[in-house]
């Protein structure tokens, strides 16, 4: 059997490994269109600060671990798949036969509709050809404003001011990290980045970029402009599934599976950023951009393609935590809330600290803190057993910070009186 995974990341990797664990005759062969060897895009920012160098983003760091594993990796890309005679096309001209494929191409930047955004001086902050850029660039007192403060802009916003530059942050909601902290959290964060030396504008939005002094001019809405050396974009990623048009292949938002991770064709397989895959709090199907989800879908997928569909996805519990300047941000599951949800808030504007918890019924659905990490496990442990809660729901509403005794009440049957 020939495998062919398209997508180097770490849902293609990981699905490479399990299916030489599982099936070592087989052959496989990973399709990534970038020349360096399969990295990790989590590990750029740590490039940015200088923690680490290139090779320490590869996602395996021996040479020889690929050809030991019987993976072959070609760096092309794909620009068709006929699904029928099971052949993918390359760009370079070749074409690859495949038993069973995955498809793990992950996502792509969005550029908004901003007059000037290709001008020279504007980067994304996607691939280690963005990270070389942008260092060159980011020099220290060099003005550099960043634009989006959601959860990739945020992970950027941390390595930028590492490099000590003069940074300003343009987000077009009311608060950073929108799909991912309320108005109160969004808000607190904004602050706490404000007394690091950050300057940051939401509710506003760039109207143009344009070249100015040897360097950039950027238009804000609210009438202002910004003196800037470099300018990166952080608003937004889109799965990558131009390539499948003609392959009877269906997507929507991103690749339509099931709940084996197998699409509407026979023996093709989607994971990753590209899936469309269970959400577990709401037993719904959607794209899940975050590397635990990946690393799941790639083992998962790959496990079904040796063994034919021996394994269900059971969901991927969303979940986000994020560094900013030294504050601890988390969200998961349904950190918004149910309709006719109950809720449970600690607020501590003073120390950034920041606690909400969601409830459906007696049953932690979903939460949202800042400041507190003690008790990201236990949150995370909750909303995927689904614990009835009981009394200890009232408790939690009284005070949000008895987490680990809720937990230890009703999954070890102790301290249910305390």
């Amino acid at each position: 059997m020939h495998h062919v995974i398209i997508g180097a990341g770490p849902a293609g990797v990981i699905a490479a490994e399990t299916l030489h664990r599982l099936q070592g005759d087989s052959k496989v062969t990973v399709v990534g269109d970038e020349p360096e060897p399969p990295y990790s895009r989590m590990a750029i920012p740590y490039l940015l600060n200088d923690k680490i160098q290139e090779p320490g983003t590869y996602l395996r760091k021996d040479a020889d671990h690929y050809a030991e594993q019987n993976t072959e990796v070609v760096r092309d890309r794909v620009t068709s798949i006929d699904t029928k005679d099971r052949v993918i096309s390359l760009a370079g001209g070749g074409s690859l036969n495949y038993g069973k494929l995955l498809i793990a191409t992950g996502s792509h930047p969005v550029s908004p509709p901003i007059p000037g955004i290709d001008s020279a001086g504007v980067h994304a902050c996607w691939t280690l050809d963005d990270a070389r850029a942008i260092m060159n660039l980011a020099k220290p007192g060099a003005n550099v404003v960043l634009m989006g403060a959601g959860f990739i802009g945020c992970i950027i916003l941390e390595a930028l001011a590492s490099r000590g530059v003069n940074l300003t942050v343009v987000e077009m909601e009311n608060r950073m990290v929108p799909r991912m902290l309320d108005e109160t959290a969004g808000t607190l964060l904004k602050q706490w980045c404000e007394s690091k030396g950050v300057s940051v504008h939401t509710s506003t939005r760039v109207t143009g970029i344009e070249a100015a002094g040897g360097g950039l001019s950027v238009s804000l809405d609210k009438g202002n402009t910004l003196d800037a050396a470099l300018v990166i974009a952080a608003t937004g990623v889109a799965p990558n599934t131009q390539f499948l048009d003609g392959s009877g292949i269906e997507v929507d938002h991103g690749i339509l599976v099931d709940s084996h991770l197998q699409t509407n064709v026979a023996h093709v397989y989607a994971a990753g950023d590209v899936a469309q895959g269970r959400d577990f709090s709401t037993g719904e199907f959607s794209v899940q951009a975050i590397q635990p989800t990946a690393a799941d879908h790639g083992r998962i997928a790959a496990t079904n393609m040796a063994g034919d569909n021996v394994l269900e996805h059971p969901g991927s519990v969303n979940m986000n935590v994020l560094d900013t300047l030294g504050l601890v941000s988390s969200s998961f599951g349904m950190w918004m809330g149910v309709d006719g949800g109950d809720s449970a808030t600690l607020t501590d504007r003073d120390n950034f600290r920041y606690l909400n918890l969601r409830f459906d019924g007696d049953v932690l659905v979903g939460a949202s803190s800042l400041g507190l990490t003690q008790h990201v496990g236990v949150i995370r442990g909750l909303i995927q057993s689904r614990t009835a809660l009981g009394k200890w729901r009232d408790k939690l509403r009284e005070d949000p910070t008895r987490l680990m005794e809720a937990y230890l009440a009703n999954t070890q049957t102790i301290g249910a009186n305390a």
